[in-house]
C-alpha cells in the first residue's frame, strides 16, 4: 500500500500590524503554486494577528488564490480605525477612564479593560471572514484543520482551539492543551488581544488573551494535528546587530521601549527557541536507525521545515511611518514614547496604516521570491533540504 502524502502545515505567528508581512509571503506562495493547486496547507495554525490571517485562509481553503487576494485587499487598505477606536472622542474617553482609574486606585465605576478599544476589529472580522465555511471545507477535504492559539488567564495555559477533521485528537501537555471546538470571532479576538493594549475575551467561563504569551512550543499544534512539513512565516528577525549607543550615558528607557521589548519577547523568542529545540532533536534522531523510528517505540517523526523571516528590521520601517497615525492616536502613543525611534518596536505592532502595511507586504513578497525555487519545491511537496525532526 502506498503511504499517504505528508500533510503540510502553515504556521502564522503573532505580531499585530507586522502580520502584513505574512500576506506578502502568501502572495508569493500563490504565484509559485501550480494553477491546479487549491490549498497547499491542509493544516493552518495562527496566533494573535496571524490567527486572523489563518482564519481567512481556512474560510476560503477551496480558493487559495482568492483567499490571498482578499487578505491583500484588507491589509493594503488598513486604517487604525479598522482595528481600534482612533477618533478623537474615543481616545479622549479612553484616556479619561485610565486617569480616573489611577486617581481612584482602580475602584471607579468604569474601570478600563485596555489601552485601546478594538470594537471596530470585531465588526471587520464578522464582515470579512466567513467562519461557517470552515466546517464545509473540512467535509469536502479542502482543509484538514484550523488551529487558533490563545492564553487563558485563569489557569495560565496555552490553549489551542481547533476545528478539524474528526480524526484529529485533542492533546494535553504541561501548560498547553488542544481543544476541539467550532471557531468563532471571539477566538480570533482572544488570540489577538495583546496584553493591556486590547481587552481580554471570555470564552467558556475563562478570559483569554494573546496566544503568544504562554506559547512555549509554537510548532507543537501543527505537529499534534498531523503535519509532517511546516512553513513558518515569522514577523521579526531572529538575529540582528546590537544597537550602538551614542557617546555618553544611555537615556532611561521609555514605557514604549520597555513595552516593545516585552512584545518582541512574547512574539519571537519562543518560536526561535522551539526551532532550535527541533534542530537538536534532528541531530539526535539522525543517529537512530530508521526502522526503530517507525516501529512505534518512539513518538518522534521527521518534520521538513521552511522558515521565512524579514530581511530588514521592521522597527526601522515603522519609524518612517510614525507620522501617518491619526493625530489623536499619535498624541496618545507619543505620551509613552512610541513615536520616538527608541519606541519604534512598540509602534511596529500597533501601526495599522495602509502605507506601512504595504511596505511590509512588499518586503514579505520580496523575501519569499528571493527563495522562489526553494519555496516552490516546498509547496509542491518536493523536499528542498534535509528535514528537521520534531516531537509532539
Amino acid at each position: 500500500m502506498l503511504d499517504a502524502p505528508a500533510l503540510t502545515g502553515l504556521i502564522l505567528t503573532g505580531g499585530g500590524a507586522r502580520a502584513a508581512y505574512q500576506v506578502g509571503v502568501l502572495r508569493a506562495v500563490a504565484e509559485v503554486l501550480p494553477r491546479s493547486e487549491r490549498n497547499p496547507f491542509p493544516i493552518i495554525c495562527g496566533t494573535s494577528a496571524g490567527a486572523i490571517n489563518a482564519a481567512a485562509l481556512a474560510a476560503n481553503a477551496d480558493r487559495f488564490r482568492f483567499a490571498v487576494s482578499e487578505l491583500l485587499s484588507v491589509w493594503r487598505n488598513f486604517d487604525p480605525g479598522h482595528v481600534y477606536r482612533a477618533d478623537p472622542m474615543g481616545m479622549i474617553k479612553t484616556g479619561a477612564r485610565w486617569l480616573l482609574a489611577l486617581m481612584l486606585g482602580g475602584h471607579g465605576p468604569d474601570k478600563p479593560a485596555s489601552l485601546l478599544d478594538n470594537a471596530p476589529l470585531r465588526r471587520l472580522l464578522g464582515e470579512r471572514i466567513g467562519l461557517d465555511a470552515i466546517v464545509r471545507n473540512i467535509e469536502r477535504g479542502d482543509l484538514y484543520a484550523l488551529a487558533i492559539n490563545a492564553t487563558g488567564y485563569t489557569y495560565g495555559r496555552s490553549v489551542t482551539f481547533f476545528e478539524a477533521n474528526p480524526a484529529a485528537e485533542k492533546w494535553e501537555r504541561a501548560r498547553r492543551i488542544g481543544i476541539a471546538t467550532r471557531l468563532r470571532v471571539d477566538h480570533l479576538l482572544a488570540s489577538s488581544a495583546i496584553p493591556l493594549v486590547f481587552p481580554a475575551v471570555c470564552i467558556d467561563n475563562e478570559y483569554f488573551g494573546d496566544g503568544s504569551m504562554r506559547q512555549v512550543a509554537p510548532l507543537s499544534p501543527a505537529l499534534h494535528l498531523g503535519a509532517e512539513r511546516v512553513l513558518v512565516i515569522a514577523v521579526g528577525r531572529f538575529t540582528s546587530e546590537p544597537e550602538r549607543y551614542r557617546a555618553g550615558p544611555p537615556a532611561y528607557p521609555t514605557i514604549a521601549q520597555i513595552g516593545g521589548h516585552a512584545l518582541t519577547s512574547i512574539f519571537l523568542d519562543s518560536l526561535e527557541m522551539d526551532l532550535e529545540r527541533m534542530q537538536r532533536i534532528n541531530r539526535t534522531l539522525s543517529l537512530i536507525p530508521p526502522d526503530r523510528r517507525r516501529n512505534g517505540e518512539m513518538r518522534l517523526r521527521p518534520i521538513e521545515t521552511l522558515v521565512i523571516t524579514p530581511s530588514e528590521e521592521i522597527d526601522e520601517i515603522a519609524a518612517r511611518y510614525a507620522d501617518h497615525l491619526p493625530r489623536s492616536v499619535r498624541i496618545f502613543l507619543g505620551g509613552i514614547g512610541a513615536t520616538r525611534r527608541s519606541g519604534a518596536t512598540l509602534l511596529s505592532y500597533l501601526l495599522f496604516d495602509r502605507d506601512y502595511c504595504r511596505a511590509l507586504i512588499r518586503l514579505g513578497y520580496h523575501d519569499a521570491m528571493a527563495r522562489r525555487e526553494e519555496l516552490a519545491m516546498f509547496v509542491r511537496g518536493t523536499p528542498a533540504r534535509p528535514p528537521l525532526y520534531g516531537a509532539v
